[in-house]
């Protein structure tokens, strides 16, 4: 794989810094959950955010019709209800005593009965990012592609938590998938709070053997100097590569110890794929670290 690499080193210093004033995070009863609460509790901080716990009960997440219940079970149902709703609140419990360990935040827990779908792209419409785990739980299946459709619906960037691995609330070097089109824009604009703390910035743009190299497709110096104007000093690597994108992306991610990752909601192949393009699915499915995703 041939790279290359540069940097400008002089930021200019931006007036003031980008925030995120309201941050969505959804909790549930996975073992990842807490990892998700506590970053989105430190990104809160860090950025002087609001937080919003969204935590659905699952109350209405493949219901039963009551046609369908058989005689008898009316007391099952209610005590079931009941659970559902006693789980929500231990959940809510155990974030706002992380919150009460922590330190002082403002933020408030919404426990609701929608389904967990249509909460969260209700709710995140209303918030600057929506904090939410890759799915780990592959029996339920209100979790399983829950990233993926609120990424579509709810026009909110969205912070997508792995499975598995160490997520560090301080953000020391992001890397940004970076091919000039308007999806990996559109990120980049969302990202803007998270590069400005960020110690070290870096745009990777990988491409095949066979495809063209057009330099000014990426526009790779009008987009760096843009995000000086933001105080974000940026390095760029270009690579060639035989692999996929999605699989060298992820290695070069786990070769420089990648903090974060930004990219757009779509692959080069959007219009050949029905939902979401091909490397967006392949890194949901795939990632190592968190990734902030926008489309």
């Amino acid at each position: 794989m041939a790279r290359s690499s540069q940097y400008l080193q002089t930021p200019i210093k931006a007036d003031f810094l980008m925030n995120y004033r309201t941050i969505l995070v959804h909790l549930d009863r996975s073992e990842r959950s807490p990892v998700r609460a506590a970053l989105a509790i430190g990104w809160a901080r860090a950025h002087k955010a609001h937080l919003v716990a969204l935590v659905p009960t699952g109350l209405y997440d493949g219901v039963i019709p009551g046609t369908a219940i058989p005689a008898g079970l009316s007391g099952y149902i209610a005590e079931s209800d009941d659970y559902l709703r006693r789980r929500a609140e231990a959940i809510s419990r155990e974030l706002r005593q992380e919150i009460g360990r922590t330190g002082p935040l403002s933020y408030e827990v919404r426990l609701v009965d929608d389904p967990t779908v249509d909460a969260v792209v209700r709710h995140g419409r209303a918030s600057d990012l929506i904090v939410m785990g890759q799915g780990e739980d592959v029996n339920d299946t209100t979790v399983r592609g829950l990233a993926a459709q609120v990424l579509m619906e709810a026009g909110t960037p969205v912070l997508v938590i792995p499975a598995a691995g160490t997520c560090r609330q301080s953000i020391t070097h992001v890397a940004v998938a970076w091919d000039g089109s308007r999806e990996a824009v559109v990120a980049l604009h969302a990202a803007l709070p998270a590069l400005q703390l960020a110690a070290r910035v870096t745009l990777m743009s990988f491409r095949h053997p066979a495809d063209e190299d057009d330099a000014s497709q990426l526009c790779l110096q009008e987009t760096l100097q843009f995000l000086l104007r933001h105080g974000v000093s940026a390095g760029v690597e270009r690579a060639v590569t035989e692999i996929g994108v999605a699989d060298a992306l992820l290695s070069r991610v786990a070769d420089l110890g990648v903090d974060l990752l930004v990219m757009g909601g779509y692959g080069h192949s959007r219009l050949h794929e029905r939902v979401l393009g091909g490397v967006t699915r392949q890194i949901l499915a795939q990632m190592t670290v968190p990734v902030l995703m926008a489309h």
